[in-house]
């Protein structure tokens, strides 16, 4: 398939693997097939979504994320495929949003915060990255959760979502 998927390295965590997506992987999704090394609830309704703007981007020839990009969450001991996380690429003046999904068999376990913060500090290794932000609805408040556990602070609401960030070393982003 195309480079934009093998460039990105794994990036391992204390109980994760984050890895990229495999073509046969997205094939599987959008053909609805199970392989074995998936969690039995995976994908999710996001995952599936992912594999279709995987899809996209490799059918318009796009140059893609690279490194940055669409990762599996791996559960390091199983092997079990039980999530997805994404960076969504490119950055918009320093800026690029995240977004995550574990599956209800592994939610609780404190997978998504090991994950987002395994991936905003990868996002922030890149020239172009002094932030990673996500949007959360106020409804969700397990999500919410997650980004605070992740170390991601909120800077604003509208009283229904709100939006979290982390930025770079060095100045307090929420100060911009």
């Amino acid at each position: 398939m195309s480079s934009l998927f093998t460039t990105a390295a794994d990036l391992p965590t204390e109980r994760l693997t984050l890895r990229a997506w495999t073509a046969g992987e997205i094939a599987d999704v959008l053909a609805d097939r199970r392989p074995a090394h998936w969690a039995q609830d995976f994908p999710a309704d996001g995952d599936r979504v992912i594999a279709g703007v995987i899809a996209e981007q490799i059918a318009e020839g796009s140059e893609g994320p690279g490194a940055y990009g669409h990762r599996l969450i791996v559960e390091r001991e199983s092997g079990a495929v039980v999530g997805s996380i994404s960076l969504l690429w490119p950055p918009s003046g320093g800026s690029v949003e995240i977004g995550y999904g574990v599956v209800p068999s592994r939610r609780g376990l404190g997978y998504a915060p090991e994950a987002v913060r395994a991936l905003a500090a990868h996002a922030l290794t890149s020239p172009d990255v002094t932030v990673v932000h996500a949007e959360v609805e106020l409804g969700n408040p397990a999500s919410v959760r997650v980004l605070e556990k992740a170390g991601l602070h909120r800077w604003s609401s509208d009283g229904t979502t709100a939006r979290y960030r982390t930025g770079a070393p060095g100045p307090d982003p929420s100060r911009k």
